[in-house]
């Protein structure tokens, strides 16, 4: 079991950055991947980042890619993104997930493929 909590959400104007934060309690094992989910009002939940625990490779979104940044402290037992150039569009709850995968080359960018989610942060981007 694993719980989250994000935090680090607010409002920015465009072209600004934010770096959001995910805590995580319970165990976490070398085939742990956790990602980054956000989602716009009358929107679907959709992928934005993950990285795996083990080694740390990471994947994004397109739309995010050269923008965003995740991360994580092994000590701290937390996730981060760095957001900068921040758009409008970026504006959405974001959502920490976590789940323990088959290690391999696959990403996983389905939120249905996640079992642990924290209670969601709040992201506005002021145009």
């Amino acid at each position: 079991q694993v719980q989250l909590v994000e935090s680090g959400g607010g409002l920015v104007q465009a072209g600004g950055s934010l770096k959001l934060s995910c805590a995580a309690s319970g165990r976490t094992f070398d085939n742990t991947y956790m990602g980054w989910f956000r989602q716009a009002p009358g929107k679907e939940r959709e992928f934005v980042a993950a990285i795996r625990w083990s080694g740390g490779n990471t994947y994004y979104a397109d739309s995010v890619k050269g923008r965003f940044t995740i991360s994580r402290d092994n000590a701290e037992n937390t996730v981060y993104l760095q957001m900068n150039s921040l758009k409008s569009e970026d504006t959405a709850v974001y959502y920490c997930a976590a789940d323990s995968k088959t290690l391999g080359s696959r990403w996983y960018r389905n939120q249905y493929e996640y079992r642990y989610w924290g209670q969601g942060t709040q992201v506005t981007v002021s145009s």
